[in-house]
């Protein structure tokens, strides 16, 4: 039986990775502040991530699965209280790309700020080198947009709540943009056969190798709930973060290299399934930010398609 180490283990990635890894039957040791209900199974190292102290020492990980590494000092201090650990794998993020990047981006292509992530993209690009320079043989996945149960971010809910209550959806122009996602189960089965396999690559884009309209994704994020949307286009100069869960930003990952891992993924609408069944029982997980309320108060006189 393998023992791994997962950063986290209380919110959505690092959760579902904890009881994904629990359930193939690995040792799983997770490591935060002990403020949310465990997963069961997990052995709990009680620590802020910047305070462990000596509590991993004496401790060997066959893998150590950084899942909540958001900029330089995270890893250091991480990386500073482990003892032993064979493989490091940290989740970067696809904002370590600059938004000029020619499409589709490849692992290759160059790094720098990205206008509509900011700070988050530039921590984790930090985090990234540091990671490099300390651990050369670590892996790193840039994921796009992650999504499926237990995601307590408030993107496909905020849909599933428009549909639930029955609402015309007010669509970014004429919803042609697309967006790429990735399923946080085919996430965690990525980093399972990078335990396993060790493959001689070490920096990944992951992903869903098609993207999806807004319309398309919406239209499914609907049809989960047995409804069907009716669109109102946003033309007027609004920062479209105000009443859509997405940056207006498009961007493609080449994930060829991730294929050869895993040369199937969940298709979304499946994934979303999987979403919508969860949100359903667990509406409380999710934080709710007020795209409704704005759209009732800025939005509700545009004319209906």
């Amino acid at each position: 039986m393998k023992r791994i180490l997962v950063t986290g283990g209380t919110v959505f990635v690092s959760k579902f990775t904890a009881q994904y890894f629990v359930y193939k039957g690995y040792d799983v040791y997770v490591i935060n502040r002990n403020t949310r209900p465990q997963v069961k199974g997990v052995t709990l190292i009680e620590a802020d991530r910047h305070t462990i102290g000596d509590k991993l020492k004496g401790i060997h990980f066959d893998a150590v699965l950084d899942v909540t590494a958001y900029d330089a000092s995270d890893v250091l201090e991480l990386i500073k209280a482990l003892d032993s650990f064979d493989d490091y794998v940290m989740i970067s993020s696809s904002a370590v790309y600059p938004e000029t990047s020619s499409m589709p981006i490849k692992e290759d292509s160059p790094l720098g700020e990205n206008k509509f992530w900011g700070p988050y993209g530039t921590g984790k690009l930090e985090a990234e080198e540091v990671l490099r320079r300390l651990v050369p043989e670590a892996y790193i996945l840039r994921p796009p947009y992650i999504y499926g149960p237990m995601n307590s971010v408030y993107r496909e809910a905020f849909v599933f709540d428009c549909a639930m209550n029955d609402r015309k959806f007010y669509l970014p122009r004429d919803g042609s943009m697309k967006l790429q996602f990735f399923h946080v189960g085919d996430l965690c089965e990525t980093m399972e056969k990078i335990i396993e396999n060790r493959p001689s690559e070490h920096i990944y884009n992951v992903g869903n190798k098609e993207s999806i309209s807004v319309r398309d994704w919406v239209t499914l994020c609907y049809e989960c709930a047995g409804k069907t949307p009716e669109f109102v286009e946003v033309h007027k100069d609004i920062e479209q973060r105000k009443y859509f869960s997405f940056y207006d930003y498009e961007y493609s990952l080449d994930v060829s290299r991730q294929e050869l891992l895993l040369p199937s993924t969940f298709s979304i609408k499946d994934g979303l399934s999987d979403c919508y069944l969860w949100y359903k029982d667990n509406q409380g997980d999710v934080k709710k930010k007020p795209y409704i309320e704005y759209i009732d108060s800025h939005l509700s006189s545009l004319h209906q398609l």
